[in-house]
């Protein structure tokens, strides 16, 4: 019984991880605005994934504090 847990366990953290790259490659399309689709963000690296939302994320800093619109 022990094995099944362990199995069933082991399923939900792969299901939770494969949701967080699906809900990771959804933003970086969205913010790419067509410059990356969301199959191309899912052929990425997890280096490469790491490395776009870190330019996403210091632009929105830039955003916030230079007070231009973004959306």
């Amino acid at each position: 019984m022990q094995d099944s847990e362990q199995i069933s366990a082991m399923v939900e953290q792969m299901d939770k991880e494969a949701n967080e790259i699906r809900q990771e490659a959804l933003r970086m399309a969205w913010h790419m605005r067509g410059g990356l689709t969301y199959d191309q963000a899912m052929a990425l690296g997890v280096n490469e994934r790491r490395m776009i939302s870190e330019i996403i994320k210091g632009n929105m800093e830039t955003t916030k504090k230079s007070g231009l619109p973004f959306f």
